[in-house]
């Protein structure tokens, strides 16, 4: 891959997930302003999740069957379409749809993951993942200091309407620079949603995929519900100075950067047990924030390399396990990611309302200690299956005699 292609790559994949992820910096002044009460402000950025998971299941299995280069310029507009609703949704009946299809196409960074690893010798696939899932890293976490700074400029709706036209711009560019990715057909779009359901019974998959569904658990709780508590006492911090707070997140994202190389050199797994210890240590940090925004910061550059870290690992694992059908395979991993974030998105809200910082602490830990439970399981089992069966004494005597 040309340095050029890893780069829009990952700005592909940047502006679409930030689409699903922007309004977590200010949905404060979005509630206020489409009438949407504190306790049900997290079903914005549910919208967006649940929209993805569909997309997930519909749209993504379509890489394994049409040209990806096609694929990833439609869904960048369509992307396009949903944000513009969204800026334009004079209440939440109109707003909640158009986040809804903004992240229904948002999978087009599915179907980007995809192209890269199919399309990347074996040597380099984890690098250039690597690189471009940075991407997505960037773009959630990019997405709060730009959102709060033109949210306290021109309003929330100044948001969703950048993010339009940046799909736009992006749709334009993937036709023009990205190489064809055609291949023969070889089977029907109803076989293959049949077969993504079948790899729901895979044990790599399913492993790493109850591991991505913790981890991006703990990952929406912290994300979700952090701008309440900051923007409430004794911070009163803005919508900008609170989504300054993503540059700690890009700082622990980024430092996770050579997970891919790390994958490639066949350390994966070990990356994985020790970025899920990392994860569950920063919520003792994080749970600091009524009474330390500077241990708030550790916990988030803690959280953000983990999760970075796991996430880059699964890839790599799940794409060098299927190689032959790599869109459908990050696909239903990502069925684990969505539902995963829309868990932690809506239940984080509910708990500040109910019980304070201290809920979606505890909430978040809890999470993150399921996520290494479920790594030291798997692990178990894995070499469970790979230790030789015994042979009973009788047996290897009658084979002697």
């Amino acid at each position: 891959m040309s340095w050029r292609t890893r780069l829009l790559l990952a700005v592909v994949c940047g502006v679409a997930v930030a689409s699903v992820y922007a309004g977590q910096p200010v949905l404060g002044p979005m509630g206020r302003d489409l009438g949407v009460g504190a306790g049900s402000l997290g079903w914005f950025v549910a919208a967006g999740q649940l929209g993805y998971l569909a997309g997930l299941v519909l749209l993504v299995p379509l890489g394994d069957l049409l040209d990806r280069r096609r694929l990833i310029a439609a869904h960048l507009a369509l992307v396009a379409a949903g944000t513009a609703i969204t800026a334009a949704a004079p209440a939440a009946w109109a707003a909640l749809p158009g986040l809804a299809a903004a992240g229904l196409f948002a999978v087009v960074v599915q179907t980007a993951v995809a192209y890269t690893a199919s399309i990347s010798p074996p040597g380099q696939r984890g690098r250039n993942l690597g690189v471009v899932t940075s991407g997505v890293v960037i773009g959630i976490l990019g997405v709060r200091v730009v959102a709060g700074f033109l949210a306290d400029l021109w309003g929330w709706r100044s948001v969703y309407l950048a993010l339009a036209a940046l799909a736009g711009v992006l749709a334009l560019l993937a036709l023009a620079w990205l190489p064809e990715d055609v291949r023969p057909a070889t089977t029907s779009y109803g076989r293959l949603l049949r077969s993504f359901g079948g790899l729901f019974t895979e044990p790599v998959l399913l492993g790493r995929g109850l591991i991505a569904f913790f981890l991006f658990a703990s990952f929406g709780t912290l994300w979700s519900g952090m701008a309440l508590p900051l923007a409430a006492a004794p911070w009163h911090l803005s919508e900008t100075r609170i989504g300054f707070f993503g540059v700690a997140g890009l700082a622990g994202a980024l430092g996770a950067a050579r997970a891919g190389r790390w994958g490639d050199a066949g350390h994966a797994h070990r990356v994985t047990g020790i970025a899920l210890v990392l994860l569950l240590a920063s919520w003792t940090a994080i749970g600091r924030l009524p009474w330390s925004l500077p241990l708030l910061i550790l916990g988030v550059v803690l959280l953000d390399f983990a999760v970075q870290a796991v996430h880059v690992s699964n890839q790599h694992v799940l794409t060098a396990a299927y190689p032959d059908r790599t869109s459908s395979t990050i696909g239903a991993y990502m069925v684990f990611y969505s539902l995963g974030s829309a868990l932690g998105a809506t239940a984080t809200t509910a708990l500040y309302d109910a019980a304070g910082w201290t809920g979606p602490t505890v909430l978040g830990a809890s999470f993150a200690l399921c996520a290494l439970a479920t790594w030291a399981f798997s692990a178990r089992a894995a070499e469970r299956a790979a230790a030789p069966v015994p042979v009973p004494s009788d047996s290897r005597s009658c084979q002697l005699s």
